[in-house]
């Protein structure tokens, strides 16, 4: 990185750490800390709930993924404009009845105190892990690529977000992601706007699309039903509705979100605002992968863009073979470029024949070149055990961003990069300290402590769960794609989460025990399933669900024994 890019990076970093502070100075109660004054308009809360969601994660995997998978991955948001609508009209005004400052309150006045620990316990553990792995993400990758220490990095991303979010507690979390998706936003807006610019003159957005289409990359929606597939429309739709509603239903560091709105309305709001933009902004972020992709084919990617990974095997004693599938790569990639431009040409010229011919070809080539990146890529994992910690997609957008983009834009990215790891990672510790205090702090430990004393306590966990985030993030070992890490975690929790608080909500002749024992069982099948079949992990928020809801109706008779 240049000056200017360091720059920008600091100066951005520190205005929105500054702006959080100063908009959240002076005295602070328990009910300005832990819920911000009940004073965020809706604009903010929908900010605030969107920028809890999207990671850093989500901006580092999300193009990669999309570079390599296609568009797919935008199904799993299809059930969110369904589950805001339905946490709006239900869930807000029960929240807002009951003036509780946790979701999980909520459970002990409807069933009893361990319905209450249950799941503020599942909570706590699904999101304290969380919380280590939206740090160690973006840690990993932009110690790897830039060359910093992955535990400096890990303690500098820790450590602001500790200082912020312990300061001004839930407002100063609100008001500086409210400035993050600005950052965020503005930053991918202006990473796409110079993609399209360095692609060759006479490829439009239309023949990106068609070259991306041509190679299976523009699969938006796919009505195909199997239960392996982690997406395709029905899982979208109904396993991804479940995830959504609990999420944002019962997940404290959403709930903690809305709960901080002026009124009923405004928090309504606030969902209704992140229903309407969440896929449109997905969907931006992943046709940003996809150009990427497209700019690939004319301009060529390295053989694997885990580049530290793959200097790391030139030194084995594997480096002939690298160097043999190398020489083959660029003369592959010669002739995919080849058939790439055929195909345009094709296209503009409006032969149907031709176009199919040429298409053809485009498809073989692209499918050669891929076998010799998976050859590299076999061979790097058999040598370089290290590079199995993230998946190559993970590279491919940082790689992109440090090596095509211009000084100071770079900085910028990597602001957006290092914000998105801040806003969502300072949503959990925020709910992750006010869980502990309220249900398990104030309940059992201090019931009748001073406003003082439960804002004291609220920082030191804050602090302590920041600190077991930290720990986590510089032991953690992730599979797969990160981005995906973090999803399949959440589905093995929130289903059972999920079905404890609809039984709660809409099945009141249910009582304790039943649902207990109902829960228990549920989230025992849930971890069965995780380690002992294939099947796609959105299915986990529906069966969880399911699980709990109608062994809670066939054990009824538990909770009239007890009453006996």
């Amino acid at each position: 990185m240049t000056s200017l890019d360091w720059i920008v990076l600091i100066a951005t970093i520190a205005f929105i750490v500054i702006y959080g502070w100063w908009k959240t100075r002076g005295h602070q109660d328990i009910n300005t800390y832990l819920r911000g004054g009940n004073e965020l308009k809706w604009p903010t809360i929908g900010l605030s709930i969107m920028a809890t969601q999207a990671s850093a994660i989500t901006f580092l995997s999300t193009p990669g993924q999309a570079y390599e998978d296609g568009m797919r991955f935008i199904q799993m948001y299809l059930g969110l404009p369904l589950a805001m609508i339905v946490i709006a009209a239900f869930i807000v005004p029960i929240y807002y009845k009951l003036n509780v400052f946790t979701a999980y309150e909520y459970l002990e006045l409807r069933f009893d105190v361990k319905m209450r620990f249950l799941g503020a316990f599942l909570f706590l553990i699904q999101r304290g892990l969380a919380a280590g792995i939206t740090i160690y993400a973006p840690s990993i990758i932009l110690a790897s690529v830039m060359g910093w220490s992955l535990q400096i990095t890990n303690v500098v991303i820790g450590t602001i977000v500790i200082l912020y979010t312990v300061s001004g507690g839930t407002k100063a979390v609100s008001q500086t992601q409210k400035q993050q998706m600005v950052v965020i936003m503005t930053g991918m807006f202006i990473a796409a706007f110079l993609i399209l610019y360095r692609l060759p003159s006479n490829v439009s957005v239309s023949d990106a699309t068609s070259l991306a289409g041509a190679l299976g990359r523009m699969n938006v929606i796919d009505f195909g039903f199997g239960f392996k597939d982690r997406y395709n429309f029905w899982s979208g739709i109904i396993g991804g509705f479940f995830l959504a509603m609990s999420y944002f239903g019962t997940d404290q560091s959403q709930v903690q979100r809305y709960l901080s709105g002026r009124s009923i309305t405004e928090s309504r709001l606030g969902l209704l605002f992140n229903g309407m933009l969440k896929i449109p902004m997905q969907f931006i972020i992943l046709y940003i992968g996809v150009l990427v992709f497209v700019f690939y084919l004319f301009h060529k990617p390295p053989i694997f863009f885990n580049t530290p990974a793959l200097q790391a095997l030139k030194k084995t004693q594997n480096a002939g073979k690298l160097a043999d599938l190398q020489k083959r790569y660029d003369a592959a990639f010669l002739k995919q470029k080849a058939a790439a431009s055929a195909f345009i040409n094709a296209r503009k010229a409006g032969d149907t024949q031709r176009i199919q011919q040429t298409k053809r070809s485009f498809q073989e080539s692209a499918k050669h070149l891929e076998a010799l990146r998976k050859s590299t890529r076999l061979l790097i994992y058999d040598n370089v055990p290290r590079a199995k910690k993230s998946k190559e997609a993970d590279y491919i957008f940082i790689f992109f961003i440090i090596n095509i983009l211009p000084a100071g834009i770079i900085g910028l990215l990597i602001a957006v990069i290092l914000s998105a790891a801040m806003s969502s990672t300072a949503s959990e510790l925020n709910a992750l300290g006010t869980t502990t205090v309220i249900d398990f702090y104030r309940r059992t430990i201090r019931p009748k402590a001073s406003d003082k004393h439960y804002v004291i306590a609220s920082k030191v966990f804050t602090v302590f769960w920041g600190v077991v985030a930290l720990a986590f993030a510089s032991f953690a070992s992730l599979v797969d794609n990160l981005i995906e890490a973090v999803n399949i975690l959440g589905s093995i929790f929130y289903g059972t989460i999920l079905g404890i608080f609809l039984v709660a909500f809409f099945l009141k002749r249910v009582g304790t025990n039943a649902t207990f024992v109902a829960a228990l069982i549920a989230q025992t099948t849930i971890l069965t399933l995780f380690f002992t079949t294939q099947l796609g992990y959105l299915w986990y928020n529906l069966i969880g669900c399911a699980i709990v809801v109608v062994l809670s109706l066939l054990l009824r008779p538990l909770d009239r024994q007890a009453a006996a």
